[in-house]
């Protein structure tokens, strides 16, 4: 099973960026997906998860904001993410969880300058 995240980068408050997760290994339709996020000095926290089925979650703090969708075709998970904050600032991982093992992307940084 290998993640491969990509689409961090630096930008200003307010502004937009878009991750991807692009999947191999695994029957990408019949998988939960989800994106985590780390800052420094805090612990790795759940940013949106998306089901096998199509339903969606999200962390209360980007509600509104972000959103996570997928593309079967491609096996790619997506993290749109708007009105992007300072807070936001952390290492972005990609997640799933297949014969009973957790994968992680390898993290992509998103910094978001005031």
């Amino acid at each position: 099973v290998q993640l491969q995240a990509s689409g961090g980068g630096l930008v200003q408050a307010g502004r937009s960026l878009r991750l991807s997760c692009a999947a191999s290994g695994i029957i990408f339709s019949t998988k939960t997906m989800g994106w985590y996020r780390q800052a420094p000095g805090r612990r790795r926290e759940l940013v949106a998860r998306i089901s096998s089925g199509g339903s969606t979650n999200y962390a209360d703090s980007v509600k509104g904001r972000f959103t996570i969708s997928r593309d079967l075709a491609k096996s790619t998970a997506y993290l749109q993410m708007n009105s992007l904050k300072p807070e936001d600032t952390a290492v972005y991982y990609c997640y799933t969880f297949h014969c009973g093992h957790d994968y992680w992307g390898q993290g992509t940084q998103v910094t978001v300058s005031s």
